[in-house]
C-alpha cells in the first residue's frame, strides 16, 4: 500500500519526519502588520517571534486554498490521509474537504481521508504518527480511517501559554470567558473538548501551571502505558524537558516525542508556550 500523509502547517513535524517522503505540508499564511510570511520550510521561528514582539498589531493566520490541497492530492500514492487544525480554530479543514471535492470532480474517486484533528500542533503530530504506523502495518484504508477517528476522539490535548492574548484577539476563545490575571502571574491550564478550547485549571507561575497540566493530563487518560506523548514547545526546550520529566514521574509511555512549533502554533502559543497531546 502506498500512502501520503498531508498536514496543514500546524502539523509540527520533528526534524526527522520532515525528511520522510511520506509527509507533505500545506502552508498557512501568517500576517504580522504589513509583513506576510509563508509557513513553510523557510520559516524562522526566532526571527518571527521578534517580529511579533515589535509589531503593535495582533498577528493573524490565513488557511490554505482548496486548490493547494487539490494539487497535493494529484500524486501517485493510492491512499491519502489529511490532518488539519480543529475546524473551530481554522478554515484549513474546510479547504481540505473542498479540495477533495475539486479533485474528485476532475479526476474521479480516490482514497482520501480528511480529518480534523480536533487539536493542533502536538495533537496533529500524534495523530499523524499513529496513522503512519497503521499504514506501515498494511491496514486497509476504510479500517484505518475508522481507527484514526477513534484514536483522535480518545486523544487529549493540553497547553499552557504565557498569554492567551493572541488566541483571544483572533476569536479562538469563543464561548470561553476571557481570562485576565496577568498582574497576579496566574497561568491557566487549557485543554480541548472536541476541538473547542476549554480552561481546566490554573496556577500561579508557569512552572506550577505546567505541573498542574501534567496532573490533569494523566488524570483524564488513566493508564498511560500504551500512550504516545508528544510535547511541542515554542522556543523553550528547557520547559519541554521539564514537562517530559514531570510526565515521566506520573506514568510510563509507549513513546515520548519532543518537537518545535512551526509558524501557526508559534503565532498562538507565542514565546514560551507548551502543547502536549497523548
Amino acid at each position: 500500500m502506498t500512502y501520503k500523509i498531508i498536514g496543514d502547517s500546524c502539523l509540527d513535524l520533528t526534524e526527522e519526519l520532515k525528511k520522510d517522503p511520506h509527509y507533505e505540508i500545506i502552508p498557512l499564511t501568517l500576517q504580522v502588520g504589513q509583513t506576510t510570511v509563508t509557513d513553510d520550510e523557510s520559516f524562522n521561528q526566532k526571527a518571527f517571534i521578534q517580529l511579533m514582539k515589535e509589531c503593535p498589531e495582533c498577528p493573524k493566520t490565513a488557511c490554505p486554498s482548496p486548490e493547494l490541497f487539490k494539487k497535493a492530492y494529484e500524486c501517485p500514492e493510492e491512499n491519502i490521509f489529511v490532518i488539519c487544525l480543529s475546524e473551530h480554530l481554522s478554515g484549513s479543514y474546510n479547504s481540505a474537504v473542498v479540495g477533495k471535492q475539486l479533485y474528485e470532480e476532475e479526476h474521479g474517486a480516490k482514497n482520501i481521508c480528511v480529518l480534523s484533528s480536533h487539536s493542533a500542533s502536538a495533537g496533529e503530530l500524534n495523530l499523524a504518527m499513529y496513522i503512519q504506523d497503521l499504514c506501515e502495518q498494511g491496514i486497509p484504508f476504510e479500517e484505518l480511517c475508522r481507527r484514526a477517528v477513534a484514536y483522535r476522539d480518545d486523544m487529549k490535548t493540553c497547553f499552557v501559554l504565557e498569554s492567551l492574548d493572541y488566541l483571544r484577539k483572533n476569536g479562538r476563545l469563543s464561548g470561553l470567558q476571557a481570562f485576565f490575571a496577568t498582574t497576579l502571574n496566574i497561568k491557566p491550564v487549557m485543554s480541548a473538548d472536541a476541538g473547542v478550547i476549554i480552561k481546566v485549571d490554573q496556577a500561579r507561575g508557569i512552572t506550577k501551571a505546567l505541573q498542574r497540566m501534567c496532573d490533569y493530563a494523566v488524570s483524564v487518560v488513566g493508564d498511560t502505558r500504551e500512550r504516545v506523548l508528544v510535547i511541542a514547545h515554542c522556543n523553550c526546550p528547557d520547559r519541554a524537558q521539564l514537562v517530559k520529566n514531570e510526565m515521566e514521574k506520573r506514568g510510563s509511555y509507549k513513546e515520548i516525542i519532543i518537537t518545535e512549533t512551526a509558524g501557526v502554533a508559534t503565532v498562538y502559543a507565542n514565546d514560551g508556550g507548551i502543547v502536549i497531546a497523548l
